[in-house]
């Protein structure tokens, strides 16, 4: 396999995964992470964090399949997309109960210099409002960052690594072209995530600054589409009847 081939597949890899980002499902998890974000880029790190855990999985798979010839069957492709689907559900209903569920609304005074300006927040009934002005400086504008997507981008990442890894074995025939090419398309997905997180998030930041309701919408219809996404999936899977 010549170099200008090897090339010529990474740069497929790098457009492929950028597409991949976009997928519903991809879409349908981080939105409901992205929009518990202050910051557009928060929630293009957000994004970017997804995209890591994606590789990573992708990358461990990879290796299994590329290395030790493990082959991953329709069975478990099935099962790791159904385990997808009911991950969606979780992180719809987390969603709604955060905003249903014990909630307080009020604002909090923050400076630029000279600027001092109010923001509404809304915080969990059981934090005190002495914690939370002590970590304005990161809930003002969403900087604090935690596993969450990381987890949640490994699963998707090993639920779609089975077509990946057969694409992989298919035309690759040398090894460490097989796992670069992993890692490119990780590094697409990556690129794409972080630009889709952050297209989300420009909007999101620009409503919740005007309207406290309009933000609440908005994480409502996350939520909702998170929910109606992993319950539309676990009931394809399961109607398939190839799982159960």
């Amino acid at each position: 396999m010549d170099i200008f081939a090897i090339a010529f597949l990474l740069a497929v890899g790098f457009g492929l995964g950028l597409t991949h980002a976009v997928e519903a499902d991809h879409l349908a998890a981080v939105s409901t992470i992205v929009s518990d974000r202050k910051n557009p880029w928060s929630a293009a790190l957000v994004g970017g964090l997804w995209g890591v855990g994606h590789t990573v999985s992708l990358f461990i798979a990879g290796m299994a399949v590329i290395l030790f010839r493990i082959n991953i069957s329709e069975r478990t492709a099935l099962f790791l997309e159904f385990c997808v689907g009911l991950m969606l559900i979780g992180l719809g209903i987390d969603t709604f109960r955060k905003l249903i569920r014990g909630r307080q609304m009020h604002s909090h005074s923050h400076s630029h210099g000279a600027i001092v300006h109010a923001h509404p927040h809304i915080h969990d009934e059981a934090s005190s409002h002495a914690s939370a002005e002590s970590n304005a400086a990161l809930t003002h504008h969403g900087l604090n960052l935690g596993p969450r997507p990381l987890i949640v981008g490994m699963v998707h990442g090993l639920a779609g690594s089975g077509a990946l890894m057969l694409l992989v074995l298919a035309t690759i025939p040398s090894v460490p072209a097989a796992l670069a090419y992993i890692l490119i398309f990780g590094l697409g997905s990556i690129g794409g995530m972080m630009l889709m997180s952050l297209l989300i998030g420009v909007p999101l930041q620009s409503i919740a600054k005007r309207s406290l309701r309009g933000e609440m919408i908005i994480r409502g219809a996350a939520g909702l589409f998170s929910l109606g996404f992993g319950l539309f999936m676990v009931y394809e899977i399961s109607s398939a009847r190839v799982l159960f």
